[in-house]
């Protein structure tokens, strides 16, 4: 720790390099110029000087006299610093090895140098002036000033030789011994430095320093109390480096007497070296803040500690994570005692931070492992420790808090000694929750099973089957279905599920769904009828639709249009699909004018119904068989004229054609059926609309012309009928039966025989269905793409939507957007224009149309009836488009609406840009409130949740927390490797913050990342 003080210069000796004159006779009175070069030499005018020794050299003839001047010459060159000067000395000893000048010479240019600091020039004179004949005086002064020289130049030992010399000396003794004191107390002998220094203790010239010494030694000596006297002493009289060290050695000497109250101004008193602390500084400091309770101001300086890996650091690091949770920061405390704990300088302390870190990670979640895994690495590392029960009963609740569903499973089946098998159950039954809410289902199928097979728990056996049930139901497996949903309600505990009070609204669904309308009724009835229900209105009203459809299908009309009443009442969605199939309902009963009435009020007050055009439709119908033609027609041309891409266009043409053909009414007959061929070839009503044309043709004697007609028609070959129905009928009937491969047989070998055959649609769509079924989508496309362009069909809609499907499924957004588009135009079902329109904003995304995606967003949000799922999809599309135009406070709003409705991945995404945002706003603690509830709640999604550390640790470091910064960028350089952008710039980061600290803290090494 302890600074090394700066060596006074010496006091009290002063050596004027004077000229030791010897003329001759012959010059002590008549050579005026040599007289007059020694006054000018005398009195330091050396250019002077050299000038006229250099004539006087030039014309004596006197020996002595010549060397003496060219002593003088070089002497005046060495203190003119001119060039060659100690070559001119050494010319001069060499030329005259007799001259009396010659040892002067030497003493004379080593003292030059030593008066003007330049020591290691003075030891090279003076080690020549060695060994020559000096007085004792002239020794002494020798020895000390050699003495000196060496001193400076550190080379102590060979110092001591020649301060020893004159330690008894009355000049130089006392200066002597004080440097001889000091070398000892830089070689840490502190006995004989302190024999040294009391020796001189009584020289008023030495003593300033003294006390600085004697207060270092008796602080290495641990006599901490005379250390803080001294050096108490010593502050009035010292400069501002000497302050800082005292201030140094008196604030760690009322530390290690734990009077930390006392140490902290004196430890704040201290400057550093070169204006930096080190690690032990910080920690110092720091402790004694947290000695005192003063925990946020201890907090300042344990958290300046980076990078630390040592005794110190663990101690620090551990009362740092202490202070972190008298002031409520968990998030920190975690990565505080995560750090402490992978520490081995203190055991105990390591045990007792890794303890603390599985409590926290249990507490707050965990952004670097499961905390399964966190309690784990406890229980393995320590299995004797007297925490161990509490931290198996954590273990056992972290499986389900955690959320982490898939990571809890891997740790309980690695590690079967701490396996719970009922929290397997648990654990097992919401991962397959999770699944099926992705949409997985057959995956979520097989946790359900896991679940299942661990029955420890019958509530959780319960919800296992019911789920099960459930997802049988998606797969279109409805005898499982019943079977898991029925078992459900044979379980006691089921009742206490929050899946009991709608297990028979899932049974009347199923029923439905195998068109058994009676038992469908029966569990739907049970539904509506629970009072536990009500509170679900979407569901119920739901039930009270299903239930007036199976009353419907099975002819009870009257109790059909009592549940339409209640879904009406309810004010629900779908209000238009009750009040349309309560209006069909009345023509089943003999009430055909209200039949009428009813349609008539509802095209007037549902115009953008889905149902709308249905209603013009039978309407029309309605109208025709009451004989009310004129009515019936006006009807059929409106929904032409409204609904010119309706499936039921070609139906309406092909029905007025038939009015008309009734009404003997030939020619426009006509038009109608040329119509429905002309633009619905391939239907089973341009089917229709051929054969009742003939019938007019030959009524009217025009054979020919229906034959030239006729043969100008590609889709429909009249010849071989009965073997094309034959064909087409063994194939439909393998396919009414889901033998998929026979089906798929049979309409393919049907295609090839009758490629335009009277069936030919029918048998591309199904051939496309059943290839969907098995899961062979690839060969399907080809037989969709058949049905869509056969002009508007009964299957158009549902072959676009499949088609929409698979080119999205293999992320082939160029073929999907043409489909969709194509959808969006024909979509009868709102359900399909929201799925086409949804799609198209993100394919529109993936290919970088902002516009177009952003403008599909706003289309699918418009809606009031799109899920909270999808709406979340618009939301994230508008968020992600504005985010890569630079647009971030349209990104913002959008990602504010994602935040309200999210799950799964959207609400991590929206969590992480909550926070992205609040940092953008200088709001750094709220930003790190956002990632902690992303790394507590959403830890499965490891991409956000490495962004989210990224800028926790950027947060962080603008809230002056270098420790937290660095160690959470550490750690996501170690832990996310799979994301490497996000390790690229987390060690950008670091970088530069390691390079700020460094300025701070010499402990820091800004090059180690």
């Amino acid at each position: 720790m302890q600074y090394r003080k700066v060596i006074p210069l010496f006091a009290g000796c002063c050596f004027m390099l004077t000229a030791r004159a010897q003329m001759s006779e012959v010059y002590t009175y008549s050579d005026k110029d040599y007289k007059k070069a020694l006054e000018l030499y005398n009195n330091k005018q050396y250019k002077s000087a050299q000038g006229v020794f250099e004539k006087v050299k030039n014309r004596t003839e006197d020996e002595e006299v010549e060397a003496n001047s060219a002593y003088y010459i070089a002497g005046s060159a060495i203190r003119l610093g001119q060039p060659g000067a100690d070559r001119m000395m050494e010319n001069f000893v060499n030329k005259y090895p007799t001259s009396t000048k010659r040892n002067t010479a030497y003493i004379d240019a080593g003292d030059y140098y030593f008066q003007h600091g330049k020591y290691p020039q003075a030891l090279k004179w003076y080690n020549k002036a060695e060994g020559e004949g000096m007085s004792a005086k002239e020794r002494d002064a020798f020895n000390f000033k050699k003495g000196y020289a060496l001193f400076t130049v550190k080379r102590y030992n060979d110092s001591k030789t020649y301060f020893n010399r004159v330690a008894n000396s009355d000049e130089y003794g006392a200066r002597a011994k004080y440097y001889l004191g000091y070398m000892a107390y830089e070689g840490d002998d502190y006995n004989e430095a302190t024999q040294y220094f009391d020796q001189v203790a009584g020289e008023s010239e030495l003593n300033e320093n003294l006390s600085y010494y004697q207060a270092d030694m008796n602080f290495k000596a641990g006599k901490f109390e005379e250390a803080i006297r001294l050096a108490k002493q010593q502050l009035p009289r010292s400069g501002p480096d000497e302050v800082s060290e005292l201030n140094k050695i008196i604030g760690e000497s009322y530390f290690n007497l734990k009077e930390y109250e006392a140490a902290v101004p004196y430890l704040k008193g201290y400057k550093g070296k070169q204006g930096r602390w080190n690690n032990t500084d910080f920690y110092q400091l720091g402790y004694a803040y947290y000695k005192q309770g003063d925990y946020e101001n201890a907090i300042g300086q344990f958290n300046k500690i980076v990078g630390g890996n040592d005794f110190v650091a663990q101690n620090a690091y551990y009362h740092l994570a202490e202070c972190y949770l008298k002031t409520d920061k968990k998030q920190q405390a975690l990565n505080a005692f995560r750090n402490a704990s992978q520490m081995e300088f203190n055991e105990q302390i390591q045990e007792d931070a890794l303890l603390n870190y599985a409590r926290l990670s249990y507490d707050i979640g965990n952004p670097y492992q499961s905390v399964p895994e966190v309690l784990l690495s406890f229980l393995e590392k320590y299995p004797d420790s007297g925490y161990r029960e509490e931290v198996e009963s954590l273990l056992v609740d972290s499986y389900i808090t955690s959320k982490n569903y898939d990571a809890a499973l891997q740790v309980l089946q690695k590690n079967k000694a701490y396996g719970s098998k009922e929290a397997y159950q648990k654990v097992a039954f919401y991962r397959g929750v999770e699944l099926f809410r992705n949409g997985e289902y057959t995956a979520a199928m097989d946790y359900f099973d896991k679940s299942i097979q661990e029955p420890q728990d019958r509530a959780f056996l319960a919800r296992a089957t019911y789920w099960r049930g459930e997802t049988a139901y998606l797969l279109n497996r409805y005898d499982e279905a019943l079977v898991d949903f029925k078992d459900f309600k044979s379980i006691s505990a089921a009742a206490t599920t929050p899946e009991y009070n709608r297990v028979d609204y899932q049974l009347g669904y199923t029923y439905f769904k195998q068109k058994n309308y009676e038992q469908a009724i029966t569990y739907f009835d049970r539904y509506v009828k629970n009072n536990e229900v009500q509170r679900d209105r979407e569901r119920l009203n739901d039930a009270w639709l299903r239930l007036g459809d199976s009353y419907f299908v099975t002819g009870k009309y009257w109790p059909a249009m009592e549940s339409y009443n209640e879904s009406i009442a309810m004010k629900e969605a779908h209000t238009d699909y009750a009040h349309f199939h309560k209006a069909i309902s009345y023509g089943f009963v003999d009430r055909t004018a209200t039949k009428i009435e009813e349609l008539e009020r509802f095209i007037s007050n549902y115009p953008d119904s889905d149902y709308r055009d249905d209603a013009m439709y039978e309407l029309g119908n309605t109208y025709v068989a009451q004989n009310k033609v004129s009515d019936g027609v006006r009807t059929y041309q409106k929904l032409v004229d409204e609904y010119s891409l309706s499936p039921y266009v070609p139906k309406t043409l092909l029905r007025e054609g038939l009015v008309y053909y009734n009404a003997e009414e030939n020619d426009k007959a006509l038009e109608k059926f040329k119509s429905v061929v002309n633009y619905y070839p391939n239907t089973p009503e341009a089917l229709q609309a051929v054969s009742t044309a003939k019938l007019i043709y030959v009524d009217m004697g025009r054979v020919d012309e229906y034959a030239s007609w006729v043969k100008g028609l590609d889709f429909v070959e009249v010849t071989d009928a009965e073997l094309d129905n034959a064909s087409f009928e063994s194939a439909e009937k393998q396919y009414a039966q889901n033998n998929s491969d026979a089906a798929i047989r049979g309409f393919e070998t049907y295609l090839e025989k009758f490629p335009r055959g009277l069936h030919a649609l029918e048998a591309h769509f199904y051939t496309a269905q059943s290839y969907f079924i098995k899961g062979e989508k690839e060969k399907a496309v080809p037989h969709y793409e058949k049905v869509t362009e056969g002009g508007r069909n009964e299957y158009t809609e549902q072959s676009l939507t499949r088609l929409g499907q698979i080119f999205l499924d293999n992320d082939n957004y160029k073929k999907a957007v043409p489909v969709l588009k194509q959808l969006e135009k024909v979509a009868g079902s709102s359900q399909n224009v929201v799925f086409a329109r949804s799609n198209l904003m993100k394919a529109s995304y993936e290919l970088n149309d902002y516009p177009e995606a952003i403008r599909y967003a706003q289309m699918v949000l418009d809606n009031e009836n799109t899920d909270n799922r999808i709406k979340s999809d618009a939301h994230v599309i508008i968020a992600r488009a504005a985010m890569d135009v630079g647009d971030e406070a349209t990104a913002k709003e959008a990602y504010a609406e994602v935040k309200k409705i999210a799950t799964g991945a959207l609400a991590a995404e929206a969590l992480y840009y909550d926070a992205y945002f609040k940092n953008k706003e200088g709001d750094y603690e709220a930003s790190n409130k956002s990632i902690q509830k992303l790394a507590g709640d959403y830890a499965g999604y490891k991409e956000f949740g490495a962004k989210g550390l990224l800028l926790m640790a950027k947060n962080f470091y603008e809230l002056d927390d270098a420790f937290q910064a660095t160690y959470i960028l550490e750690n996501v350089i170690g832990s996310f490797e799979d994301y490497p952008e996000v390790v690229e710039e987390a060690r950008s980061e670091l970088s530069r913050i390691k390079g700020e600290e460094a300025k701070r803290n010499s402990s820091v090494n800004p090059n180690n990342n």
